[in-house]
């Protein structure tokens, strides 16, 4: 994998993208003792230059990513969504259960101990007696009885740290769902305000339109122009009242959308405008690129393969004696009142082992189905990684170019603004005809929608990049002026 994201880092991704593949942790396993530990200090191994080059980045990386656009708006319908969001409290749920399950699983390393009381009365056969003893007995017990596995081939500490990986590989599961659930949420908002913007923009060009139909009605009734330029005034405008109506059902159903995002059915959001909204700070050239290893997704991946790895051990430790160690201490008695006397006393201690003989190649059936169950989590780590570092280029890819159209599309709108007033003011003269008035508010307002979708686009990969780094990038330098 290349050492840092940047331009270089672009071209080189592009023509290299499959050839990096992601280091993962390795997975040891030649015995059920030592697999999963090999596997954690090859990971921490190899991880360690990582956590060295990225320590100080990490710091700057902000989960609240959407409140650096700095809108109030923004942060109250995320912090909504997160808070409704089925999927995120399906996730939620699902951390629940894997915790409730290493707890349970944690506890089988531990002796466990049951408590029991009983009373029977049994009927003996007196066929072989010459002297008939009481056919009838009765007894009465109570003590305690205790178990334990002597965990001497690593089953129990494998099977409790993958259940430790799986409930931290359920705690990602549930941030990645936040992370999406922000961007969803985000990348809507955006296009809301995109619309409003435009909406803005179509409805100073209607303004404009409307002053030109009053102008050439004007030079119309003064023989100055004819009724073709009245004509084709009313038509401009009426495209204009057309544009502006899409526009505003674009922005209804983007509401609705929000609106569901949400859990907020018949939400309303007051106008505004994309223009307004900053660029939020950005992360510097030379970023180095394990900081994606960061992300939510990314560490999902790990912890499943670390779970993969130690359930390679759970099944290699069925080969070796099972040890349990039991024991028991209570009383009987035929008569209640004497169960708890000294002579009643009695207690019992063993110890048993147990271990498969022949089973037909089942134990290392299971065997082989863990290691190729550990075989796909690796896989799945690793594409994890380069799915990661391809969405961190694709948008600095897209930030990069989508920062020089919008610098583009400003000088358009300048020079658009400009034609528009000239043209006017030549026809307003008697310089030149209608149709380059015409022309010139339809350039000027096509320049300055594209000016608003170029801001969208831009301001979306800002998203994207966000997404893809798993935050925002958190500056406390002075920002300059984008």
């Amino acid at each position: 994998m290349p050492e840092s994201f940047g331009e270089a880092g672009a071209t080189a991704a592009a023509n290299d993208g499959n050839a990096s593949a992601a280091t993962a942790p390795a997975a040891s396993t030649a015995n059920p003792a030592s697999s999963t530990a090999e596997s954690s200090k090859a990971t921490a191994a190899t991880a360690a230059p990582a956590a060295d080059n990225t320590a100080a980045a990490s710091q700057s990386i902000r989960k609240d990513w959407w409140t650096l656009f700095g809108d109030d708006t923004l942060n109250q319908l995320v912090t909504q969504a997160q808070a409704s969001n089925q999927d995120l409290r399906l996730a939620v749920a699902r951390v629940e259960e894997a915790e409730g399950l290493l707890r349970e699983v944690g506890a089988a390393q531990f002796p466990s101990v049951n408590a029991q009381a009983g009373s029977s009365r049994t009927q003996v056969s007196n066929a072989d007696y010459t002297v008939m003893p009481p056919r009838q007995r009765d007894l009465r017990t109570a003590g305690l009885s205790t178990s334990f596995e002597i965990d001497l081939w690593g089953r129990l500490r494998r099977a409790t740290e993958a259940a430790r990986a799986q409930a931290l590989s359920s705690r990602y599961a549930r941030d990645t769902v936040e992370l999406s659930v922000a961007g969803l949420v985000s990348t809507a908002y955006l296009s809301l305000r995109a619309y409003d913007a435009e909406i803005i923009a179509t409805d100073e060009s209607r303004t404009s339109r409307k002053d030109s139909l009053r102008i050439a009605n004007s030079r119309f009734e003064g023989g100055l122009a004819s009724a073709l330029d009245v004509a084709q005034a009313e038509g401009a405008l009426a495209a204009a009242d057309a544009q502006l109506a899409s526009l505003r059902q674009q922005r209804a159903l983007m509401q609705n959308q929000l609106a569901l995002l949400t859990g907020q059915p018949g939400l309303t959001i007051a106008p505004g405008d994309l223009r307004q909204l900053p660029l939020p700070p950005l992360p510097p050239a030379g970023l180095p690129s394990s900081l994606i290893e960061g992300r939510p997704d990314v560490r999902q991946a790990e912890e499943t393969l670390v779970a993969a790895n130690a359930k390679i051990g759970v099944a290699k430790a069925a080969f070796f004696p099972q040890l349990d160690l039991t024991g028991t201490l209570g009383s009987e008695s035929s008569a209640m009142k004497k169960l708890f006397t000294s002579p009643a006393g009695v207690w019992s201690l063993g110890l048993n082992a147990s271990m498969p003989v022949f089973d037909m190649g089942a134990t290392a059936a299971r065997v082989d189905q863990a290691s190729a169950q550990q075989k796909q989590a690796l896989a799945s780590y690793q594409k994890a990684v380069q799915t990661a570092f391809k969405e961190v280029m694709d948008a600095l890819v897209t930030l990069r170019e989508t920062g020089e159209s919008e610098r583009a599309q400003a000088q358009r709108v300048d020079a658009t603004t400009r034609a528009q007033r000239i043209a006017q003011a030549r026809y307003e003269a008697g310089y030149s005809g209608f149709l380059d008035v015409l022309d010139a508010q339809r350039s000027a307002n096509d320049a300055l929608v594209s000016y608003v979708d170029t801001r969208q686009a831009r301001l979306a990969a800002v998203v994207a990049l966000f997404k893809a780094l798993g935050g925002g990038w958190q500056d406390n330098s002075p920002r300059a002026k984008d």
